[in-house]
Formats: C-alpha cells, sequence, structure tokens
C-alpha cells in the first residue's frame, strides 16, 4: 500500500468531528524539517536506533520538536513508517505521544512529534541523567500510573482497539512536567473487534516479551499487560529487565524480585537510588502488580483497566485480593517465569521480517534502547 493513499479521500482530514481537545497535525516540507535542525545536525541528534535518528528541532514560531527521520528507504522501513503515523493520527490521550506530522518526500520519511525536554524514562533509570535523581516516588508513581493510563486507552477506548508490542522504558517519554507520554507506535497491530489475538513473527526487546508471544507469534493485550509489569519492576527497582551475573549467566527481574516480594522484603527491591523515601505501602502496589502484570500465565495477569485501579489504590477490595494471590505466598520462581528466550544472543531486538533463526539474529540489536 502506497503511504499517500493512507490519507486519501479524508480518511484522516476531517478532524473537527473528533472533537476540539484534539490537535491537528500537517504535512510538513523537507526544507523546513532541514531548517528546524540546522540540515539535522549531529548536535541537534536526541537519540539514535535501527529506523534512524531522532533530532531536535525548533520551528519557525518557537516550538520545538522531535523529528524521526528514517534511515534508509525500504518496504519494511515504509510498512513501520505508515504504521506509526496512521495509528499516531488516530489516537489521542494526554499520556500518547502527540502526532505534530509527517513529511514523505522522495526517499525521505521522517515523523514529527512535540519534544519531551525529560527525555525517556530509559535516560533517567539507566542512561544520561540516571546520577542526577530526578526521579523521586512521586514522580515514579505519576509515570506508573499515566503510562498504565495511555496503554489502557490503546487497549480499550480507541478503535479499533491497538496493541502497542514493544512497551519499554525507552518508549515512555517524560514532558516537562515528569508525565509520562507512551511512544512509537511502529509495531503496533489494530485488533478489530471480536479478534482476541493476532498471529504474527515476533517484533519487541527482549526481557519485555511475554513468554507465549516470544515462542508461538500470538500478539494480544496481555502481551503489552507482561512488558508493562517489567517496566514498573524496572521503575520500582531501578534494574533492568535482565541483568548479567556473569558472561554466560543471565537472570530476569522477575526471578529477582520475586524471592524478595514472598519474603516481604519490599525495602530490598526499591531503588537504592531512593534512598528509603517512598511510600511503603505504594512500592507494595507497584511491586506486587508489576509481579502478577509479568505472569508467565496469561490467564493469570491483570488487564490494563485492572492495573490503573490497582496502582491508583481506590478498590481496597481489590487490594485485599491482591495481598491474598497465591503467587506471593509461597515462592514458586520456576513454576511463575521460565525467561525463555527467542533468541541466543546477547542483544534485546527482535525482527519480525526473517524467517530463519540465522537471519533473524542478523536482524537482532537494530534499536538502540536511548533512542527517543
Amino acid at each position: 500500500m502506497a503511504f499517500g493513499s493512507m490519507f486519501c479521500c479524508g480518511k484522516f482530514s476531517d478532524r473537527s468531528e473528533r472533537g476540539k481537545k484534539q490537535q491537528a497535525w500537517r504535512v510538513f516540507s523537507l526544507k523546513e524539517l532541514h531548517a528546524a535542525t540546522n540540515n539535522f545536525n549531529y548536535d541537534n541528534k536526541l537519540g539514535e536506533g535501527g529506523f534512524g535518528s531522532v533530532y531536535w528541532g525548533q520551528l519557525w514560531d518557537g516550538s520545538q520538536i522531535a523529528v524521526k527521520r528514517l534511515k534508509v528507504w525500504s518496504n519494511k522501513a515504509e510498512m513501520e513508517f505508515s504504521v506509526e503515523v496512521e495509528i499516531l493520527a488516530r489516537v489521542q490521550h494526554k499520556n500518547l505521544l502527540t502526532l505534530r506530522g509527517y513529511c514523505a518526500e522522495g526517499q525521505e520519511r521522517l515523523i514529527i512529534y512535540d519534544y519531551m525536554p525529560n527525555l525517556s524514562l530509559l535516560s533517567h533509570l539507566h542512561g544520561q541523567h540516571s546520577a542526577e535523581c530526578h526521579l523521586d516516588w512521586n514522580r515514579r508513581m505519576k509515570i506508573a500510573v499515566g503510562a498504565a493510563d495511555g496503554i489502557a486507552y490503546l487497549h480499550n477506548q480507541a478503535t479499533p482497539h491497538i496493541i502497542h508490542r514493544d512497551i519499554k522504558a525507552s518508549n515512555v517519554l517524560l514532558d516537562s512536567d515528569f508525565q509520562a507520554r507512551v511512544a512509537d507506535f511502529g509495531f503496533a497491530k489494530l485488533i478489530p473487534d471480536g479478534v482476541t489475538h493476532v498471529t504474527t513473527r515476533v517484533k519487541g526487546t527482549l526481557g519485555y516479551l511475554a513468554p507465549e508471544y516470544a515462542m508461538l507469534g500470538k500478539a494480544n493485550k496481555s502481551c503489552d499487560v507482561y512488558s508493562f509489569g517489567i517496566l514498573l519492576l524496572e521503575l520500582a527497582s531501578g534494574r533492568k529487565p535482565i541483568e548479567k551475573l556473569t558472561p554466560v549467566m543471565k537472570r530476569s527481574i522477575t526471578d529477582w524480585a520475586l524471592p524478595l516480594v514472598c519474603e516481604r522484603k519490599f525495602d530490598e527491591v526499591a531503588d537504592p537510588k531512593l534512598k528509603g523515601k517512598y511510600v511503603e505501602e505504594e512500592l507494595k502496589r507497584v511491586v506486587m502488580v508489576a509481579l502478577l502484570c509479568a505472569h508467565s500465565r496469561p490467564e493469570k495477569r491483570p488487564t490494563m483497566l485492572d492495573v490503573v485501579e490497582l496502582l491508583k489504590g481506590t478498590s481496597k477490595e481489590k487490594l485485599a485480593e491482591l495481598e491474598n494471590i497465591e503467587l506471593f505466598k509461597a515462592l514458586q520462581v520456576a513454576d511463575y517465569n521460565d525467561e525463555t528466550s527467542p533468541a541466543e544472543d546477547s542483544s534485546d531486538f527482535i525482527s519480525e521480517e526473517k524467517d530463519s533463526k540465522q537471519e533473524l539474529k542478523e536482524e537482532i540489536g537494530l534499536r538502540d534502547e536511548n533512542d527517543h
């Protein structure tokens, strides 16, 4: 499908009927984006990944933008570009990254977003801002609830429903108030009414992939829930999804956290950077919700609407049920989560474009976790 055909016949043009709150996107010229980014100057680069690079820019009216520029044109890149623009044009939520527009001239493919001055959650947990300790507990709770709200919107209110397929710390961006904005919809799938899952080649990031999706390629909403559970644990603990114990041994964040939770040692799960400054009941809630989300059995996972309610702590009944879940009463790590990897590689990215194992390995590592 040619990219331009997606926007013909007014498919997304009549935005006035979508409500006054929705911000209109527009088509940018390549000349305008060259001017905004100082000709895509290296000093303007915010991040880089397999798709290409993201640049900071400033428009003639003074507003700041982030410009994702695809590295090379290909059918695969065109499809990812088309999917992301189509989905961003469909959705509008305070916890989803806003589309400002796109540019498709010749073989250039660019997507323009609002600039997020506090970059990504990844940069604060493990990257360039991690030493500055900007994320106190209140901000972490705000990010957890906000990201959950955004994903719940995709799963339940967007039409058709949307599964993200690549929820991770680098895809949760932070605005000037540290409000979470879920970003990067290049892997997303639209789920028509009545369809429970889509079978597809595996795509995503190791450490965040639900085991049934990694092994069988069955993508559904619960796969996003699993990824969000890993993200929650990462947010609470400051640890990465997979930890290298030795050059050949790895441990998942869930295998590390579950024994501590079963022994009620929540203080040992908390990020040391917090220096003990957190609300104990909230930390306990976040960690238990995270582990339930990341259960290896999809039917045991909550929905994202449940997750939002649990994180907000609005239902004492549901919080009491959470406390009494069998998972947290006895150590069942082996049954809980067998961290089976679909590829024998130390890198963390899976692409769905190749069939054979060797070809799959060649595609691993395309995305840099520091991309914006």
